[in-house]
């Protein structure tokens, strides 16, 4: 059993994997609202023409509450309903810094207000159009580095509490949900050659293609993922496997 296509936000859809996940989901059959951050790309405007009628573009900084809500009102006048939302979007911030190096506290701030409020804020802007769907789904893509119990690292401070953060919302958001009939996706799409450094990495293992078909494909099949406990879904999207909260 596969969701519904119907009409879908991504964020972070100017370039990598929220590109990838843009082009993916308007090849399968879906209407997109691709939020961007600055200008649309020469290739997200190439998909507008291609797929006629069937992309909104819309600039969005998720981690300005006016920015993503503006987004939201533009969109209103596009469409009524919003089956899907993809919170893709975030930022890497400093990974190198351990104790007792200096920590750039002012920055980490930025990374979890970028990607563990920014993700709220968007599905929250969009609510009340996720809510007219049979069957909302809020797809959040976190990673592994937000799981608590496989960290093995001893630095990455900024980014992984705020993909541990981004755990937790989801759970409060899915427990909202599953009381309409919808449900919340955690999704950890692996190593991917994303722009996560500032320019695209060539030497992650997944091509922005393989991982937007993985990440897709998981969240088509959504009904495969029962929850466990209550909690939402938390998968490896390359190996489909469960990881650990």
């Amino acid at each position: 059993m596969t969701i519904h296509k119907g009409t879908a936000v991504v964020t972070g859809a100017g370039r990598g994997l929220g590109f990838g996940l843009a082009k993916g989901l308007l090849g399968r059959g879906w209407r997109v609202v691709a939020g961007v951050h600055g200008e649309a790309t020469g290739e997200l405007s190439q998909l507008q023409q291609q797929f006629d009628g069937a992309l909104l573009i819309v600039s969005i900084d998720i981690g300005s509450d006016e920015s993503v809500k503006q987004a939201a009102e533009q969109a209103v006048g596009w469409t009524e309903q919003i089956d899907l939302i993809v919170n893709n979007a975030g930022v890497l911030g400093d990974i190198e810094r351990k104790l007792p190096d200096e920590l750039d506290f002012d920055e980490m701030l930025h990374v979890m207000n970028v990607n563990s409020l920014g993700p709220l804020r968007v599905t929250q802007a969009f609510g009340s159009m996720l809510l007219r769907s049979e069957r909302p789904i809020v797809a959040n893509i976190s990673s592994e580095a937000g799981s608590v119990g496989a960290c093995g690292r001893d630095s990455w401070y900024g980014y992984c509490m705020s993909k541990a953060a981004v755990n937790m919302q989801s759970v409060l958001v899915h427990n909202q949900l599953k009381s309409v009939g919808g449900r919340v996706l955690v999704l950890h799409p692996g190593w991917v050659q994303s722009f996560m450094h500032g320019e695209l990495n060539t030497s992650a293992r997944l091509t922005i293609e393989q991982a937007a078909a993985n990440v897709l494909g998981t969240i088509e099949d959504e009904a495969d993922w029962p929850d466990v406990d209550g909690k939402p879904p938390y998968i490896d999207t390359e190996f489909k496997e469960r990881l650990p909260w």
